[in-house]
């Protein structure tokens, strides 16, 4: 039901590509909300846009975008490597609340980049980790503490596809993505400090492209962007993480596994794919799963945690963008705090960018805690 006694907020789009559009159709579910302007330069991309939302207006330039009075918020979802740019020049021309896509930044000497913006940014900045808000991951998330008793160990496990094509194939080369331990792999960053509730201190990675992409050719260059690897995070609470990610995998019958032990107990996220991508022989998809192992009494406990199907049908992260739009809109309306802030999309990137060295030269990785 529409709550008509609020007032709309409307967006400004930055980038309508796969990750936009999936944007899209999340906000146009959303009370309260609708998309105002796009700003998307690719004229494939552009033309799906406008097929989604016929009532947005078509700008030319994020410039033109920001002159636009009836914008209330932004939301940016351009390849990784435009977005410190994007994010400066919003800062200069008109800074209003913004929902980022990750990562913040794929450069180290960007960090100081983004910290500028954040010392006198006056509005909320949100960066986009949806895999907070996937259902399963959500309750993995408030039950770890009462079920482990304090977690020691954890684990993400991603077993998934390879990465799909994008405008001008950017996201199959280091130099515009971060690398994926960035690119991709910030989101399960962002999730171990989360987890943790503590700080990295040292990173220790095995990684490479094995598999992808190595019989692809663009501009006569062949992609460098890796497809596995291991991430062994220690913590300043002396917790310890894991990261096992493999994109030749997508005959799993789960995309992300996580689990988190301490000495009372376990729990676990089982999360499927997109939907779309699960073989229809097989019948309906995997429903996604929490199982908590107590220690005493021992035995496991199996609860299943469905998603709305039109939250699923709408993108590719079980429901997880549209539970974020509706936090990040109560924040653009001063109802509640940021809930993952530039600090937390820093750090994050941050971890990817030591895991990437680690793997590359092969040594353990310091941070400050």
């Amino acid at each position: 039901m529409k709550d008509h006694g609020t007032k709309v907020i409307r967006y400004g789009v930055i980038g309508c590509g796969m990750m936009g559009q999936e944007h899209l159709r999340n906000i146009a579910l959303l009370d309260g909300a609708e998309v105002g302007a796009i700003f998307e330069p690719s004229g494939m991309m552009a033309k799906a846009a406008r097929l989604m939302v016929p009532g947005a207006a078509m700008v030319d330039s994020i410039d033109a975008l920001l002159a636009r009075e009836d914008i209330d918020a932004l939301l940016v979802a351009s390849p990784n490597h435009l977005h410190i740019g994007q994010l400066e020049q919003v800062a200069a021309r008109r800074p209003m609340p913004i929902l980022m896509e990750k990562p913040l930044f794929t450069d180290p000497a960007d960090a100081a980049r983004v910290a500028r913006i954040a010392e006198s940014y006056p509005a909320p900045i949100w960066v986009a980790m949806e895999y907070r808000y996937m259902p399963p991951i959500a309750v993995f998330l408030e039950q770890l503490q009462e079920v482990t008793g304090g977690v020691k160990m954890l684990t993400i496990r991603e077993h998934r596809f390879p990465f799909l094509p994008k405008v001008g194939h950017w996201n199959r080369f280091n130099r515009n993505t971060g690398g994926t331990l960035v690119e991709k792999c910030c989101h399960f960053f962002d999730l171990m400090r989360l987890a943790l509730k503590s700080e990295p201190v040292r990173v220790m990675a095995s990684a490479g492209q094995v598999v992808n992409h190595l019989d692809e050719r663009y501009d006569g260059e062949t992609p460098d962007i890796w497809d596995s690897g291991y991430v062994i995070v220690d913590f300043a609470n002396g917790a310890r993480a894991m990261l096992e990610l493999c994109m030749y995998a997508e005959g799993a019958e789960y995309q992300e596994e996580l689990s988190a032990v301490g000495p009372a107990g376990k729990i676990e996220a089982l999360v499927p794919g997109p939907g779309r991508f699960w073989p229809s022989d097989l019948g309906a998809p995997p429903v996604p799963q929490v199982v908590v192992s107590p220690r005493n009494p021992r035995g496991p406990r199996v609860l299943e945690i469905p998603v709305d199907p039109d939250l699923l049908d709408a993108g590719d992260h079980n429901g997880s963008t549209f539970y974020q739009h509706q936090r990040f809109l109560s924040a653009v309306r001063g109802l509640q705090g940021c809930e993952v802030t530039l600090s937390d999309g820093m750090k994050a990137v941050q971890m990817g960018l030591a895991a990437q060295e680690s793997a590359a030269t092969g040594q353990a990785i310091r941070l400050n805690s």
